[in-house]
C-alpha cells in the first residue's frame, strides 16, 4: 500500500445517521453512498446490518448498487453481528467487516463486566470469525481514548494475528486533546509495524474532532473516518470535509499525504446529505457554510478583489461551490437550456423521468418568480430525486383561516388512478392539513419535528420544508420533504412524502420477508 494515502472512510449512514432527528430510509441511503462513491470515497460504512430489518435491507442494497467503494457494515464482536453484517455486504464488488469491543477499563468494568483476558478472547474470536467471510476486517478497540496503552497493544497484536487489517482506535467520548491522540497514535502506529492500517475515529465533544484527525494523520493514521457535515452522535464527529481540505490545502504539514476524494464533489455532497436529513450546517460552517466563502469587511473585500489568496486559503471551486452562472434561466428558457444547466451544476445522472418532472416544476416556478436561481434548480432535482415514491400524491390544496375564525383545509390526493377529496378543522392551518390528509389516507400521523428554511432570499423565494413523522409505534420517524413558493403547499407534500416513504419501506421489507419465508 502507498504509505501516503489516506484512506477516506464515511461513516455518515451509520453513525451520522444516529444523530438525533437524521435517521434515513432505504431510498434516501442508497442516494448519499451513491454521491459518496462519486465523491470518492475509499470505504462506506453503510450502517449496522444486525440493529434492524430496515438497516439490513440499506446495507444489501447499497452493496448491489455501489461499485467503486468498499462497502462495510459495522457489529458488534458477536457472531450474529457477523453473520448479519457478513450476508448484507457479500454481494458488493469490495466489501469489509467492521467488528469492536470496548477496551477502556470503565467500559470493560461497567458495560461489559468482562475481565482483559476475557475481552482478547472475544476480540479474536471476533475476527476469526469476520474472516471466514470476508478477507477486508477491521477490528475498533472502543473509547480508545480512555484504554490503556499496554492493553490496547495486547489486543491488537491477538487480533492482527487474528487477520484483522485495520485497527481502528476511536476516540468514542471525544476526551482527548491533540498532542495527546497523536502520542497515542504514534506509539501504537509504530508498535502495529506495518502489520495493519491505523485508523482513527473521533467525535467532537470537545470541539477537536477535526484538528485530533489530524494530528493523528502526522503521527501515522492512514485511515480517517468521518462524517459530511460532521454529523454523528452527540456533537457529531470529525467532519469529512474539514479533513480533506485540510489535507489538500497543507499537505506541506503532513509530509505530502493525500486522498483520493474529488473535492468538487464536496458541496453537492454537503447539500443533499443536509436536504434529505433536514439538519443544515451553521452558517459560518467551514467549508461548506453559507457564510464560508463570504466577505463582508469593506478591507476583506478589497483584498480578495485585488487577489483572491488576500483572503481565501482556497477556491469556492475547488469544493464545488459555483457562483451562479450567466445563463439565466426563465420562464422562456428550454428543455435544452434546462438539462445543460443541471449538468453543468453537477447533475449528470438524472433519468429523463427525473428531468421532464423537474422541468415541469421549473416551468411552474419560473411563472411565480423573477428568476429561478441555481439554488433553486438544485433543489428541484434533488426533491424530485427524493420523492419518487408516489403512492399518495397531493393534486390540490385549499386552505381557509382568519384571527378569530376557525382553520380548515380542503385536500385532493390521488391514490390508485382516482382522487379522493375532503376536508377537515384543526387547531390551526397545518393541524387541519395534516387531520385531512391522514383521513383521506387511513394513516393517522405523529409529526416529531418540523423545518422550514428559504433556498434563496426574497419574497418570492422557495419554501424548503422538511418533516419527520411517526405512522407506526414499531418503525422509525420517516423524513418527508416539501418544496414550494407556497410555505402551506411545501408543508402539505412534505407530510404526504413522509407517509410514502413509510409505505415504501414497509412495503419492500414485507416483500422481502415472503421472499425468505
Amino acid at each position: 500500500m502507498d504509505n501516503n494515502k489516506i484512506v477516506v472512510f464515511d461513516t455518515t449512514l451509520r453513525d451520522g445517521e444516529q444523530s438525533p432527528g437524521c435517521s434515513m430510509n432505504t431510498e434516501e441511503k442508497i442516494k448519499v453512498a451513491k454521491q459518496l462513491e462519486k465523491l470518492g470515497v475509499d470505504v462506506i460504512e453503510a450502517g449496522f446490518a444486525a440493529a434492524s430489518p430496515g438497516d439490513f435491507d440499506a446495507v444489501s442494497r447499497i452493496a448491489e448498487q455501489v461499485e467503486k467503494s468498499s462497502i462495510c457494515s459495522l457489529s458488534r464482536a458477536v457472531e450474529n453481528d457477523i453473520k448479519q453484517a457478513a450476508l448484507a455486504v457479500q454481494k458488493a464488488k469490495m466489501h469489509r467487516i467492521h467488528t469492536f469491543i470496548a477496551t477502556s477499563p470503565i467500559h470493560m468494568k461497567y458495560k461489559l463486566k468482562m475481565s482483559e483476558e476475557e475481552v482478547i478472547k472475544r476480540a479474536i474470536h471476533a475476527v476469526e470469525y469476520a474472516k471466514t467471510f470476508v478477507d477486508d476486517v477491521e477490528f475498533s478497540l472502543e473509547d480508545a481514548g480512555r484504554s490503556e496503552i499496554s492493553f490496547m497493544k495486547e489486543v491488537m497484536d491477538a487480533v492482527i494475528s487474528a487477520g484483522a487489517t485495520t485497527i481502528n482506535l476511536p476516540d468514542t467520548v471525544g476526551y482527548r486533546l491533540p498532542t495527546e491522540l497523536g502520542a497515542m497514535v504514534k506509539e501504537l502506529t509504530d508498535f502495529a509495524n506495518n502489520r495493519a492500517i491505523i485508523s482513527v475515529h473521533n467525535h467532537n465533544d470537545l470541539g477537536l474532532a477535526t484538528a485530533n484527525t489530524l494530528s493523528a494523520v502526522a503521527n501515522g493514521a492512514r485511515q480517517i473516518e468521518v462524517t459530511i457535515n460532521g454529523l454523528g452522535e452527540r456533537a457529531g464527529n470529525s467532519a469529512l470535509e474539514e479533513s480533506v481540505m485540510a489535507i489538500k490545502t497543507r499537505g506541506d504539514a503532513f509530509g505530502g499525504v493525500y486522498t483520493d476524494i474529488n473535492t468538487k464533489e464536496i458541496y453537492a455532497t454537503s447539500r443533499l446529505v443536509a436536504t434529505i436529513t433536514g439538519v443544515e450546517p451553521q452558517q459560518n460552517k467551514a467549508i461548506v457554510g453559507k457564510n464560508a466563502f463570504a466577505h463582508e469587511s469593506g478591507i476583506h473585500q478589497d483584498g480578495v478583489l485585488k487577489h483572491q489568496e488576500t483572503y481565501e486559503i482556497m477556491k469556492p471551486e475547488d469544493v464545488g461551490v459555483i457562483k451562479d452562472s450567466t445563463l439565466i434561466l426563465g420562464k422562456h428558457s428550454g428543455r435544452a437550456a434546462f438539462r445543460d444547466k443541471i449538468t453543468t451544476l453537477g447533475f449528470d445522472s438524472v433519468s429523463n423521468e427525473e428531468l421532464n418532472s423537474a422541468f415541469e416544476k421549473f416551468k411552474i416556478l419560473a411563472d411565480k418568480k423573477k428568476e429561478v436561481t441555481d439554488d433553486d434548480i438544485r433543489m428541484l432535482i434533488t426533491d424530485e430525486s427524493l420523492n419518487q415514491d408516489k403512492i399518495f400524491e397531493l393534486v390540490g390544496l385549499q386552505i381557509s383561516d382568519c384571527s378569530n375564525g376557525v382553520p380548515t383545509a380542503a385536500v385532493s390526493i390521488k391514490h390508485n388512478d382516482g382522487t379522493m377529496t375532503d376536508a377537515n378543522i384543526g387547531n390551526g392551518t397545518m393541524d387541519a392539513i395534516f387531520k385531512t390528509i391522514d383521513r383521506l389516507t387511513g394513516y393517522n400521523g405523529e409529526l416529531q419535528s418540523y423545518n422550514v428554511t428559504s433556498v434563496t432570499e426574497g419574497k418570492d423565494a422557495l419554501a424548503k420544508v422538511t418533516t419527520r413523522v411517526v405512522f407506526d409505534e414499531t418503525s422509525p420517524s420517516f423524513v418527508g420533504h416539501g418544496l414550494s413558493v407556497d410555505t402551506m403547499l411545501a408543508t402539505a407534500n412534505a407530510y404526504v412524502s413522509a407517509l410514502n416513504s413509510y409505505l415504501s419501506q414497509k412495503e419492500r421489507l414485507a416483500k422481502k420477508t415472503e421472499h425468505q419465508v
